[in-house]
């Protein structure tokens, strides 16, 4: 059987996407992670360069270490976490003043993960205000490697709580 995709025009697709905070208890399908991570894959970089890992944490361990770098209530309800990472090594540089484009381009990739996750009726939210030295910990990072976000992602609960509207 093939199965018939649908597509939505871009602006529905922004306007869907919002900052969830409160996910269904339901684990998101390994496919659906996938599809999330090749968005991000084929995201524009400076020079091709893509220079960026994603760590996607399901494991209830590893999930109750990375609550402990952001201590709000709302992230436990998150059934699996993707780290965004940056390799400063990686990254292109700008010649003339040396800008690193590594946060810029990590971000792009971060913005098409979030889409693709709304357009497969998973919720997301960009989190930066975590504790970055101790999450670096957890994972063992190497000095060239800067974790830019956490984006905790699932099925959205739908209340008006945890819904943000737009006019």
């Amino acid at each position: 059987m093939v199965q018939k995709i649908v597509y939505m025009n871009f602006i529905e697709l922004a306007t869907q996407r919002s900052s969830v905070r409160n996910f269904e208890p339901k684990p998101v399908e390994k496919e659906k992670l996938l599809y999330v991570l090749e968005a991000a894959r084929i995201a524009p970089s400076a020079v091709n360069f893509q220079p960026w890992q994603f760590i996607v944490i399901t494991d209830p361990e590893i999930l109750k270490s990375i609550r402990a770098v952001y201590t709000r209530d709302w992230l436990v309800t998150a059934p699996a976490i993707i780290v965004a990472m940056g390799d400063h090594n990686k990254g292109w540089h700008r010649k003339s003043d040396g800008k690193d484009f590594t946060d810029i381009d990590v971000a792009i990739a971060v913005d098409h993960l979030m889409l693709a996750a709304t357009e497969q009726g998973l919720g997301t939210c960009w989190v930066c205000n975590f504790d970055a030295e101790k999450c670096c910990e957890i994972f063992n990072a190497p000095d060239n490697m800067e974790l830019i976000a956490l984006i905790p992602i699932g099925y959205p609960v739908s209340d008006s709580k945890s819904e943000k509207k737009r006019e």
